[in-house]
């Protein structure tokens, strides 16, 4: 078992900056997911934790030992990348034994190892034949084999699931997850799509332009982003955002925007003049947090339906507010068309809002 811990890490190529100061703690057995967008530093971290790449600046260790200086045979990784690198020439028997037969083990350890992990990835039917023969799920479960066949204490993963098909994705998943939890092995995941990361990890760091976001669990960053970033990553549909002032009359605390104007509680107004650095913000609604309605109430804010788009368990309603529109998950049996006056009322406990000029969380 080991623990990972990347202390003010940074890469330079050149001029450009692709991680900056990333301080990272990954414990002993656990599943964490480098999230963000293409560009966003997630593989090059990956690939000095793998020892590939040297930082620029900063250190790496594993159970507190430094390793930056170690080359990757030293480290005990094991890699699955996202175009496998199965060797063509060799049998899928042969492309498992490869790490083994570098390390000259013996042929009777080589053989028992290879077959008990090929038979932990069912996969056992598949050791005499060659990639070529093989379909793309079949093909990252030896990628996958290969890394696990020599016990490694980390297993990196870069975006292992995207050649594979929507169906396969989702089963390959569970399999994943299913194995991580099993045979408790440190494992960091590499991944653009958010939906892999919430479902699979157990802690997700989220980066953009080389610099850590926010690092923490599914759930709290789902329901507790800490910036705008975040919020319009994770999530599909992603939060609506609108701007809005803070305006207090008569001991009371509005949200105001050009098209309406929205009242908060005074302790949630209070605190949120508390802790902005000026009354512009930004309020954050996901999509399955407010409720349509078709009349008007008080404490609402006035929409025009735009389009829907049926999605058979639900509907995606895209509404107007002025110029900006908004995308609402209401129930499927909701009718509406195209052009109607509807209202919303969001959930008041399940609003965000951001400070505009920081683009931090305040609520």
């Amino acid at each position: 078992m080991v623990s990972i811990r990347l202390d003010s890490v940074s890469k330079y190529f050149g001029k450009v900056r692709a991680v900056e100061n990333l301080n990272l703690e990954i414990r002993d057995g656990e599943f964490v997911a480098l999230l963000g967008p293409s560009g966003c530093g997630k593989t090059t971290t990956l690939l000095m934790i793998a020892g590939i790449y040297k930082p620029t600046k900063g250190r790496i260790y594993f159970n507190e030992v430094d390793v930056t200086d170690w080359p990757p045979k030293d480290r005990n990784v094991g890699m699955v990348f996202q175009s496998y690198a199965l060797y063509p020439h060799m049998t899928v028997y042969d492309n498992i034994a490869f790490p083994l037969k570098i390390k000259k083990r013996p042929k009777h350890e080589i053989d028992a190892k290879v077959r008990e992990i090929a038979k932990l990835l069912r996969i056992e039917e598949l050791l005499n034949r060659y990639p070529r023969q093989l379909s793309g799920g079949q093909q990252q479960r030896v990628a996958l084999a290969r890394a696990l066949v020599k016990e490694p204490d980390v297993l990196l993963l870069d975006e292992p699931l995207s050649n594979l098909d929507a169906v396969l994705r989702v089963y390959m998943r569970a399999e994943l997850k299913k194995l991580q939890k099993e045979l408790k092995i440190t494992t960091v995941y590499v991944t653009h799509d958010q939906v892999e990361a919430l479902s699979m990890a157990d802690r997700i760091a989220v980066m953009n332009e080389g610099k850590l976001q926010q690092y923490t669990t599914p759930h709290e960053l789902y329901n507790r982003p800490a910036n705008i970033f975040v919020a319009q990553f994770i999530g599909s549909p992603p939060m609506n955002l609108i701007n809005v002032s803070l305006v207090e009359s008569e001991g009371e605390y509005y949200l105001v925007s050009s098209a309406f104007k929205y009242k908060l509680r005074k302790d949630l107004g209070e605190l949120v003049r508390s802790r902005s650095t000026s009354s512009e913000l930004v309020l954050g609604i996901r999509p399955e947090d407010v409720e349509i309605l078709t009349h008007e109430e008080p404490n609402t804010i006035p929409a025009e339906v735009f389009v829907v788009e049926p999605l058979g368990r639900d509907l995606i309603v895209n509404v107007k507010i002025e110029d900006q529109t908004v995308k609402i998950i209401a129930p499927p049996e909701l009718r509406l068309s195209t052009g109607q006056r509807v209202w919303l009322k969001p959930k008041e406990d399940k609003i965000h809002i951001f400070d505009k000029r920081t683009e931090k969380a305040i609520v």
